[in-house]
């Protein structure tokens, strides 16, 4: 292994936030540890001022950090779960998943006091027509879904610009993943968390993915440390469904499995673009006492929550 570990990572402010987190956890076990954080530009980076259903593709957020781990010029790499494709360049794999914090979508609205309040609450002191901002089509259906009569409006840019044109008033509210707020010490800025019934996130919402080489042994086995078992098994599960569904960055498509003890549940949603339609299936299943078997069956059973949603119908 390197005397100077190097780890790839997107510039903003909350992926160097996750990252650190990373690098703080590796250092408890190996006080002396030398890591570099090496900070790259990804597409996703370049292309901020045009909606992603327009731009967005195959790896959007993360490709340039891929190739450069392939390239050797990283040792290993830090993302946001949810914007890594099901499938990885081959030569890559996920060394860990760790650290998985609130996994929903939460509101936040214009002026609003009230931290983390009820959302029917919160709902039910917005403008009829408000203008709410966000740049997801999986987020877009939803919302239109539940509530019509809401202006939907594109929104990109990292945490502190989307928190600046709220505030500035050019939304009414806007919709976001809780864990960006909560790991920018921003949670007081969460007027309501969003139930799944009005909007699952991404599979994977919530969690850090460690890349690496599949050939580095050495590294790997370090990184290895981190991995949380519970956090594999719901995003397994979450991830095997997505797939199934064929869903890709133009497809809104949400997936959220929780581990209680030896129960696995799942939230599986598909929708139409225009929010006409949307499908869910909950589901949940009991795990053997025999941990070893869990990944497997984990991969199974979202698959399996998946295909009853496409017989429902559904489409991605």
């Amino acid at each position: 292994m390197p005397k100077v570990l190097k780890v790839g990572t997107r510039g903003s402010r909350l992926a160097i936030a996750q990252t650190e987190w990373v690098v703080n956890a590796l250092r408890q076990n190996h006080p002396n540890l030398q890591i570099e954080t090496v900070i790259i530009r990804t597409k996703g980076d370049v292309i901020a001022d045009r909606p992603l259903r327009e731009v967005a593709g195959k790896g959007f957020f993360v490709k340039e950090i891929e190739i450069a781990l392939l390239r050797g010029e990283i040792d290993f790499a830090v993302h946001s779960l949810k914007d890594m494709p099901t499938d990885l360049p081959e030569g890559l794999t996920i060394a860990a998943l760790c650290n998985r914090i609130e996994p929903k979508d939460v509101l936040v609205v214009k002026g609003w006091k009230g931290t983390n309040s009820d959302w029917r609450e919160v709902v039910k002191q917005m403008p009829k027509r408000a203008k709410v901002g966000t740049s997801s089509l999986r987020r877009q259906a939803q919302i239109k879904n539940a509530f019509p009569n809401w202006q939907l409006c594109e929104l990109r840019g990292n945490v502190d610009t989307r928190l600046r044109k709220l505030d500035e008033g050019e939304y009414d509210a806007i919709v976001v993943a809780a864990a960006g707020l909560i790991r920018l010490g921003l949670q007081e800025r969460i007027s309501c968390i969003l139930p799944v019934k009005v909007c699952c996130p991404a599979a994977g919402q919530g969690a850090l993915a460690i890349e690496a080489r599949c050939q580095d042994e050495e590294v790997l086995e370090f990184l290895k440390t981190l991995d949380d078992f519970a956090v594999r098994i719901e995003i397994e599960s979450e991830r095997s469904a997505t797939k199934t569904l064929g869903a890709g960055c133009h497809s809104a498509v949400g997936a959220l499995a929780r581990l209680n003890g030896h129960q696995l549940s799942l939230c599986v949603v598909a929708a139409q673009p225009d929010g006409q339609k949307v499908w869910r299936k909950f589901a949940e299943i009991n795990l053997p006492k025999d941990k070893s078997t869990w990944l497997d069956l984990a991969k199974k059973f979202g698959s399996k929550v998946a295909k009853d949603l496409l017989e429902q119908g559904a489409v991605t």
